[in-house]
């Protein structure tokens, strides 16, 4: 048993489990944490075992009946102290992000600011979660709806997003009255350990936020298939889901999912250039293009293609890509590991096998500092058609297709011929196109001359492929309640 987050071996970290308010040790693996801009451990995170897994997901279970009776102001207080201890800590947790993720410190800091958001919304919502009284068919009787929490919650993170993703998950959970089990990415596990730990100095009771290190396939799974887990919200790939959805079956687990996205973006020939521009660059090249709501394939119509890709060619080629933490105004960090940059290139290849035209990029930067770490240059690729792989599968990486299009209706079939339906983008002025949208466009999220990022009060869900249920805002709140239906005689 250790009494802190992190021990010393060797000269590195080593993180632990957080259990029942504990940090443990454990007997399991050690994994190592690259630096993707360097390829050099920067900690080691030891992994849990089944044993400790149960050991978690019991602790939650313990810690429910006392955490759930609290008051809505109680767990909100519990929240808001939460935030204000990740604020104070913003730059050290922001840097700690660039250290194993790789994004530009800047877009590290909104994710740590974004955490931040989804925590104090859940906190602000703890008293918005309102039942319902209904008239009945006995005069001396009334039907009570209440909402009460599910009990224990476990949370799967993804590596794109280390602080938000714990905050999507940690914040509503705990302000609905359920407990949490946390499992985060053993890409990025440091970010998720740190927050835990401001979760005990906030003095959240033990036992009502857990972490456990681990492989989704081994303590994932035996996470979200123990009869204590009630409900399972993970943020992963489609993949990862449907491999979820499986284990979770057997007991009809409640299950919640946000998995990738094929965003479609397009601009149409009455769209106001410049920031059509602006957004295609920051929807596409942001994070290394590691964003389930990235802009994966472009449809823009012929009569503003050309100046489109003119000044879109432009801003790529003008991208500064290197490590954030050592280069000047670096734009584009690397890639989160050596498997995702070989599966971005090979992509990019098979791509121009079936006729796609390399009009930049499109290959693995090398020489110097480059080759330490997973670095990637920014591609574009044009000559595409919507049949192509590269315009059916995500690509999570920064590599964008662009394709000329005649006009609105073929950009709408282009767009929806797709298994994923998560967020689009679309760019232009004509007001009976834009009211066109919500019938025609069959994504979840649309952002409209505008480029991504999500707001913490909206609803952030996925169609088809890209998910199940649906996180943020009131109704993604909602989903961390169950109704309870009293009929109440009172003669």
């Amino acid at each position: 048993m250790s009494q802190s987050l992190k021990s010393q071996q060797d000269g590195v970290d080593v993180y632990n489990q957080f259990i029942g308010g504990q940090w443990l040790t454990g007997d399991g693996e050690l994994l190592d944490v690259l630096n993707p801009a360097t390829g050099e451990v920067i900690a080691r995170a030891r992994l849990a075992d089944e044993k400790l897994a149960d050991q978690a997901l019991q602790a939650a279970q313990d810690a429910f009946p006392a955490w759930s009776r609290k008051t809505a102001v109680e767990r909100a207080d519990h929240l808001y102290r939460l935030v204000e201890l990740i604020q104070e800590n913003r730059d050290r947790l922001a840097r700690l992000i660039t250290t194993e993720q790789g994004k530009p410190l800047s877009e590290s800091d909104a994710d740590v600011g974004m955490c931040c958001d989804l925590i104090r919304f859940a906190a602000e919502n703890t008293r918005r979660l309102e039942g319902d009284i209904i008239p009945a068919d006995d005069p001396d009787e009334q039907i009570w709806i209440q909402k009460v929490p599910h009990g224990v919650v476990v949370g799967i993170t993804a590596w794109n997003f280390p602080a938000a993703l714990i905050g999507r998950k940690l914040g509503p959970a705990l302000a609905a009255g359920n407990t949490i089990v946390l499992k985060p990415s053993e890409e990025t596990p440091l970010t998720a350990l740190e927050l835990v730990e401001l979760a005990r100095q906030a003095g959240i009771p033990d036992g009502v936020v857990n972490l456990v290190n681990g492989r989704g396939r081994d303590i994932g799974n035996h996470l979200i298939q123990s009869p204590i887990t009630q409900l399972v919200s993970m943020t992963g790939s489609v993949r990862g889901g449907r491999e979820i959805n499986k284990a979770a079956a057997e007991h009809l687990k409640i299950v919640r999912l946000e998995l990738g996205g094929k965003a479609p973006f397009i601009v149409l020939d009455d769209a106001d250039l410049d920031p059509a521009v602006d957004a295609a660059i920051a929807s596409r090249y942001n994070n290394c293009g590691q964003v389930c709501t990235c802009n994966e394939r472009m449809y823009v119509q012929s009569g503003i293609y050309d100046r489109f890709l003119e000044r879109f060619k432009q801003r790529v080629e003008a991208l500064k890509v290197g490590n954030p933490l050592t280069d000047k105004d670096v734009d584009m960090g690397p890639k989160i590991n050596a498997k995702e940059l070989d599966k971005i290139h090979d992509m990019v290849e098979h791509a121009q096998s079936q006729g796609a035209r390399l009009l930049t990029g499109g290959k693995r930067l090398t020489g110097g500092d480059y080759d330490k770490g997973n670095y990637y240059a920014p591609t574009i690729l044009t000559d595409v058609d919507n049949d192509m792989d590269i315009m059916k599968e995500e690509i999570f990486g920064p590599v964008a297709p662009i394709m000329k299009v005649d006009g609105f209706e073929q950009a709408m079939a282009y767009a929806n011929a797709s298994e994923y339906g998560l967020s689009a983008y679309v760019f232009t002025q004509n007001v009976k196109h834009l009211m066109a949208l919500t019938r025609e466009l069959d994504f979840g999220e649309i952002y409209v001359n505008r480029g991504g990022g999500e707001s913490v009060q909206g609803f952030h869900k996925g169609y088809r492929n890209s998910g199940l249920g649906g996180e943020d805002g009131k109704y993604g709140l909602e989903a961390y309640v169950k109704s309870k239906t009293m009929y109440v005689h009172y003669s």
